[in-house]
């Protein structure tokens, strides 16, 4: 039976994956609004139904980390290394998994530019990433001593988070994310 169950997992990881990897695929060479979910399901070789059970709406056949996001935010948060603030650590992890991402890589550039030049992934992608916020927040009011309802907590959450939206919409995403890390962490100085 569990090796059933194993094959079984395996098969709906393997349609999972093909399915997004189809659909990027579709999509940086027509286009995000030139492909249906029909193109997709019929490259693939599913029904629409199939697809849509694995992803409930276009937009997410793009970004499928949304959990992996959420566990590497909290991570930098708490296994931070010993004297580094948390403004520090988040600055740091955002630049790795949202500036630096790519490494220079080709595809992960036009995956940024799909995603930056399409309103509706732009959007879907920021509205999931903002997902993040409240886990974000118990991190960071558990690694500080603060109580979990801390609207500090909460709105560095936030504010940490638009962050990263702030600085890919930069003419320099690195020196804009240093910068509003640097306010969180320092505050706002003048008058």
């Amino acid at each position: 039976m569990t090796a059933t169950a194993g094959r079984r997992e395996r098969k709906k990881a393997a349609t999972r994956r093909a399915l997004a990897d189809t659909a990027l695929a579709l999509f940086l060479d027509r286009g995000y609004d030139d492909v249906t979910i029909r193109d997709i399901a019929d490259a693939v070789d599913v029904s629409t139904t199939t697809l849509l059970k694995y992803f409930p709406t276009k937009e997410a056949l793009v970004f499928d980390e949304d959990t992996e996001q959420e566990a590497g935010l909290v991570a930098a948060v708490r296994d931070r290394p010993e004297g580094q603030g948390v403004p520090e650590a988040l600055c740091a992890y955002v630049k790795r998994v949202r500036i630096d991402a790519g490494g220079g890589d080709a595809r992960f550039a036009a995956f940024l530019r799909l995603v930056n030049d399409t309103p509706a992934l732009s959007a879907y992608g920021h509205r999931m990433w903002m997902r993040h916020q409240d886990a974000l927040a118990r991190a960071v009011a558990e690694s500080t001593g603060a109580r979990p309802d801390d609207y500090r907590c909460a709105a560095f959450a936030h504010f940490a988070l638009e962050a990263s939206a702030f600085a890919l919409r930069a003419d320099d995403p690195e020196r804009a994310l240093d910068a509003a890390f640097a306010l969180l962490g320092d505050g706002w100085g003048p008058s």
